[in-house]
């Protein structure tokens, strides 16, 4: 079993795709089999493999399980590479606000100038089990561009402004063709024949 430390359906769904034949589970559902409260991290860290790091430890550390964990975000050339660790709490408002945010901070820039990309690391961590202290991680990007508009109804967070330069947004693919070119679906190819082998063995 694995615990991804998320609560985010979205995410859960696609990791399930992704790690066929394991039982993943996310951190609601790991308090409820454990007995144990899991609180949010808090994600401090300046990078993305920082927070992964410390979100997978601890749920590890909580619940006593194996424990994957992903920090993603979107990186906006024109924003300096905003809003990066900030993408899911970027105006504090969801994910309407977010995007509203997003293209009011982009209302001036032309095409040429809204090149962006989704980045994502994960991270695995067994902090009870052989792996101890040490952690595997691995990361992904997938490169694009942000629309005027949404398009699309598919995917979550920034996927209906996100551009892929086959011309659909990432709102627009199915969840097997966005689990090919995703940022996360790239960093789950490259961690998922440790992950793999790591658990066979557990």
């Amino acid at each position: 079993m694995l615990v991804f430390a998320t609560r985010n359906q979205g995410k859960l769904v696609e990791l399930r795709e992704l790690l066929a034949g394991i039982d993943v589970i996310d951190v609601e559902e790991a308090a409820r089999r454990s007995g144990r409260e899991i609180p949010d991290t808090v994600e401090d860290a300046e990078s993305f493999a920082g927070n992964a790091i410390k979100k997978a430890r601890e749920v590890s550390e909580l619940t006593r399980w194996p424990a994957l964990a992903d920090d993603s975000g979107l990186e906006v050339d024109a924003l300096g590479g905003a809003p990066g660790v900030y993408s899911a709490r970027f105006s504090g408002q969801g994910t309407e606000g977010n995007n509203a945010k997003l293209l009011a901070a982009l209302a001036d820039a032309s095409v040429s100038q809204r090149t962006a990309r989704f980045r994502c690391v994960l991270a695995f961590a067994d902090v009870h089990g052989p792996l101890g202290a040490d952690t595997i991680t691995a990361d992904g990007t997938c490169e694009g561009s942000i629309l005027e508009s949404p398009r699309g109804t598919g995917g979550f967070g920034y996927d209906p402004l996100f551009l892929l330069p086959s011309g659909e947004t990432m709102a627009e693919l199915a969840h097997a063709e966005k689990n090919q070119i995703s940022h996360r679906g790239k960093a789950m190819q490259a961690i998922e024949p440790k992950l793999r082998a790591y658990l066979a063995t557990r």
